[in-house]
């Protein structure tokens, strides 16, 4: 379908590179409304600001991105932020504010921010984004929603998001095939339709419907920096499941075109993802480090 988009609800950061001088925006909600604009699809952000340079720091990128954001808080205090270095290609976080602000004040949605949400065909979010007790809300929309597990799911988180949940992506690279297989199942038994679970360089699954599919990673070439990886693989699987639907559902038609539809999202996400990695950052965007570098 086309002219779909995508609402991003939760987390912004600016990740520091010490090795670099340099910071970027990103955090999992910006780097998917940078990553869904990369891929033809618009998007909008609603999430918590702080007052400082930093928060305009992303506020700025956002603008340049054309991403709507008027719907986001602005708080007196510290925006979130990241301190990463980098081993090789491969970033290396060192600590964090845990968010600044956001971890301070619920988002406390209004019918105005609900009808807004309402225009869009997918909400994004993630466990980063201190939205657990209020994705009840959200669901109420009737909107799906897209939820990043990054790798510290628990069952009992597992179960608190899931029945709100219609997609999800967990990162699985640190578990055996066993494993990984059963956290999926796990998630899936929770009520998410459809299950991502991405392993690194050696590919990605999906469980649908009691069926595992599999994809191989792309190899990337110029690899500069690994953050931001697996967002914009999920960014690019959620862009291209909306763009190959008639009705703009992630989920619709039956198993077997189902299963086509997801095996196509799979090798777009593996493909996007390889060549993020040449990027400096989550996305790029990259100024002169300013505030605090420590945690």
């Amino acid at each position: 379908m086309e002219n779909c988009r995508i609402i991003a609800i939760g987390d912004n950061v600016c990740d520091k590179y010490l090795s670099r001088g340099k910071m970027y925006p990103g955090g999992q909600c910006v780097n998917t409304c940078a990553f869904a604009g990369m891929n033809g699809t618009s998007s909008a952000y609603l999430g918590k600001f702080g007052n400082d340079s930093v928060a305009e720091c992303v506020k700025r990128t956002l603008d340049e991105l054309k991403v709507d954001y008027s719907h986001s808080r602005t708080y007196k205090g510290e925006n979130g932020y990241a301190l990463v270095t980098l081993d090789g290609s491969d970033r290396v976080f060192l600590g964090s504010n845990k968010g600044g602000i956001a971890k301070e004040h619920p988002f406390a949605f209004i019918q105005s921010d609900l009808d807004y949400i309402k225009e869009f065909q997918l909400i994004y979010t993630n466990l980063n984004s201190y939205i657990e007790d209020e994705i009840d809300v959200l669901a109420e929309t009737g909107i799906p929603i897209a939820y990043d597990f990054s790798l510290r799911w628990t069952d009992d988180y597992l179960k608190k998001i899931g029945p709100y949940t219609t997609v999800a992506i967990m990162s699985c690279a640190h578990l055996t095939d066993r494993e990984r297989e059963q956290e999926m199942k796990k998630a899936n038994e929770a009520g998410i339709k459809v299950v991502l679970g991405t392993v690194g360089e050696a590919g990605s699954y999906v469980l649908y419907e009691n069926d595992f599919l599999f994809v191989p990673a792309v190899h990337a070439d110029n690899v500069i920096d690994t953050m931001g990886a697996g967002d914009s693989y999920f960014s690019a699987f959620l862009c291209s499941l909306l763009n190959s639907s008639k009705e703009g559902n992630i989920v619709e038609g039956d198993k077997e075109s189902m299963k086509a539809r997801l095996t196509a999202a799979m090798n777009t996400g593996a493909a996007f993802a390889s060549k993020v990695c040449a990027m400096e950052g989550a996305f790029g965007y990259g100024v002169p480090i300013t505030g605090k570098t420590h945690v």
